[in-house]
């Protein structure tokens, strides 16, 4: 059963960690502040850190990782592009980078509620980046 969790755990956070990087992809281009760009690359960085991480956790236990699910990454693409179509401004990246973290953290605390038996290593990870999470929504606050 603990190893069941720790991969179930590992996986949520893997595809979490991908939707994020590609969100933070996608909105790059559109940000005008240099303290804004610097903020979201320094998460991006972070989140990259974190997924090595995971990576190498989900090799020990012989699993291949998840990817983000096609139709949510498709619906955010979709109100990412429409909202920036709309207004290509920092505070319409910041607006969409709050509510992607804010989804994040609530995902992952429930994926560590979910996976109680997951093994202490992986639910640092979890801890992790739902922390990285948090700091970016809070970073974005000033540009809304």
């Amino acid at each position: 059963m603990v190893e069941q969790d720790t991969i179930k755990l590992l996986r949520e956070c893997d595809a979490g960690v991908k939707m994020g990087v590609a969100a933070i992809d996608e909105v790059l281009g559109y940000v005008h502040s240099y303290s804004l760009k610097s903020c979201l690359r320094d998460c991006k960085t972070g989140h990259e850190r974190l997924g090595r991480e995971i990576e190498t956790q989900l090799l020990k236990h012989h699993d291949t990782g998840k990817e983000p699910n096609p139709v949510a990454k498709g619906m955010s693409w979709i109100k990412t592009n429409v909202k920036l179509a709309m207004g290509e401004s920092d505070q319409t990246v910041a607006d969409l980078m709050t509510e992607g973290c804010n989804m994040g953290v609530k995902a992952l605390s429930r994926y560590l509620n979910q996976y109680p038996m997951a093994d202490e290593e992986s639910k640092s990870i979890t801890r992790s980046l739902i922390d990285q999470e948090e700091k970016l929504a809070c970073h974005m606050r000033k540009y809304l």
